[in-house]
């Protein structure tokens, strides 16, 4: 990937783009209201497909570099790339719930970790603090900018509460492809790497440890664990930079909704 130019796209591209960012917010928002215990990752799998297929789109993860499924489903110390399998969440478990849709041409890819049950306030701390950091890297994505300064502002803020920043997976461009240049590392100094300009398209989602930064791949050649075996959390957005600041192509509306659905209920 490192050797491929970075391809800037139009406003009428980025348009389409936000189409395609909306369904996998929606499609997040229908999971959202699903999980719970008991519930398994490879149900949600299937209700996510459905709901991408009769909305127009074509799920974006299926059968990319050959990954088996419409989601990729990481629950506790899984990192990302997890695969939805039939084990019922439990009470006390997160869950990260990645999601990508091709539609018109162009990917949308976005991501949120949800709460199963009442989880610990200590991992309700780091859901909250990764999420947060998530748009104070949005917010340094203006043309001038440098790559660096996005990752600056991640790690800065999740390490000075004591998490680990996962090093080897970075968020990336996006495009007519799923992951386009150029890549987006939640570290970094400011000023230094690539220049952010209009027209960039990017996702940017920190994966955050309770622990320590360091990970390991499971056998199944896709899942990737924390090595200390901690909960980790990861937040997608799609951000298109235009005239010269931050557009947000994803929402979490969808979710907020769902969840004060759940809540009411209760």
């Amino acid at each position: 990937m490192a050797d491929q130019p970075i391809i800037y796209k139009t406003k009428e591209e980025i348009e389409l783009m936000r189409q395609s960012a909306l369904l996998v917010s929606k499609t997040l928002g229908i999971i959202a209201e699903l999980v719970e215990p008991g519930v398994t990752t490879l149900y949600l799998d299937k209700i996510a497909e459905e709901y991408i297929r009769d909305n127009g789109g074509v799920p974006g993860f299926l059968g990319l570099y050959d990954f088996p499924n419409t989601l990729c489903m990481s629950p506790n110390a899984q990192v990302v790339h997890g695969i939805p399998d039939d084990k019922p969440l439990q009470n006390g478990d997160v869950i990260s719930v990645d999601c990508g849709v091709l539609m018109n041409g162009f990917y949308g890819d976005h991501a949120y970790t949800f709460e199963v049950g009442e989880v610990s306030p200590e991992i309700k701390q780091l859901l909250e603090i990764t999420k947060k950091s998530l748009y104070l890297g949005i917010e340094q994505c203006c043309a001038g900018n440098r790559i660096g300064d996005i990752g600056f502002a991640i790690q800065s803020f999740t390490e000075k509460h004591g998490y680990g920043v996962v090093r080897e997976l970075v968020g990336h461009g996006l495009g007519r492809t799923m992951h386009e240049e150029p890549q987006v590392p939640n570290y970094g100094r400011r000023g230094k790497g690539k220049m952010l300009k209009n027209g960039m398209v990017l996702a940017i989602e920190p994966m955050i440890n309770l622990g320590t930064a360091k990970i390991r791949q499971l056998n199944d050649g896709w899942t990737i664990l924390t090595k200390d075996g901690k909960v980790s959390a990861h937040f997608e957005h799609d951000v298109a930079i235009v005239d010269g600041k931050p557009d947000i192509l994803s929402t979490f509306d969808f979710v907020d909704e769902a969840l004060k659905k759940k809540k009411s209920k209760v």
